[in-house]
């Protein structure tokens, strides 16, 4: 998610870039911009893209499983790992 921000910023920095450029030229040209002209533009424009995507499985009739919080993992061989590793499988 640190990298999608990262992009994320620097499209709205290069946006930002170039809507200045093109007041700029504007200006030049001799057009009149007010500031309230400027308020309804903005470097995030957020109605033609979707950041996180859409999934849908509808279309495929898929059916995603059901959320199950319990972990399927046996810890066992870590922690016989660590406490040989440590010394402390040996009894005393």
């Amino acid at each position: 998610m640190k990298f999608n921000a990262l992009l994320t910023n620097a499209v709205i920095f290069h946006n930002a870039l170039d809507i200045a450029e093109i007041v700029r030229q504007l200006l030049e040209e001799g057009w009149e911009i007010d500031p309230e002209d400027l308020a309804h533009i903005s470097p995030y424009l957020t109605e033609h893209i979707n950041r996180f995507g859409e999934y849908s499985t509808h279309e495929l009739g898929i059916q995603p499983d059901a959320y199950d919080p319990k972990l399927d993992v046996d810890f066992t061989p870590l922690r016989e790992q660590d406490l040989t590793a440590a010394g402390l499988d040996q009894a005393a």
